[in-house]
């Protein structure tokens, strides 16, 4: 079964493949700072880019696990 954000993401996988990556300029929202001082970008962050980096990120909406190297 497809939640919301697993069919968002497939659409943004989709739209990824075929457009260019884009950069954005980060806006309020889409990223915080850790307790060690890390940039953690939100979910919304990677929404609004449309493409998944493969970079595991703890927010990925388009559901990349970096162990399997896989989407889920």
């Amino acid at each position: 079964m497809l939640t919301t954000i697993g069919i968002l993401a497939q659409d943004s996988i989709f739209v990824a493949m075929n457009n260019p990556k884009k950069i954005l300029k980060p806006e309020e929202g889409d990223y915080y700072l850790t307790p060690e001082g890390y940039r953690c970008f939100t979910e919304q962050y990677h929404l609004k880019r449309g493409y998944c980096c493969e970079s595991g990120c703890r927010h990925c909406p388009y559901g990349y696990d970096k162990k399997t190297n896989k989407y889920t």
